[in-house]
């Protein structure tokens, strides 16, 4: 108990990926288990992908969409 209150042991011991066990005579009374690092997350979507995905193959300059779509309305 007395080594919890150093908290930046703690921490230390926790971002090494240790888990701490606090114990009450030798008997495991808790745990103290670091979180998982969640992973980093592109700030920027795959647009390549996404079109691929959507469009597949098929490649449309802008202004022949354009010049397609106008007849329809």
């Amino acid at each position: 108990m007395r080594q919890l209150r150093d908290t930046r042991k703690l921490k230390s011991w926790l971002r090494a990926g240790k888990i701490v066990e606090l114990r009450d005579r030798d008997r495991v009374i808790a745990q103290i288990v670091p979180q998982a690092a969640s992973p980093k997350r592109n700030p920027f979507p795959a647009i390549a992908a996404l079109r691929r995905e959507l469009f597949g193959s098929k490649i449309l300059p802008g202004s022949d969409l354009v010049i397609e779509e106008r007849g329809r309305y």
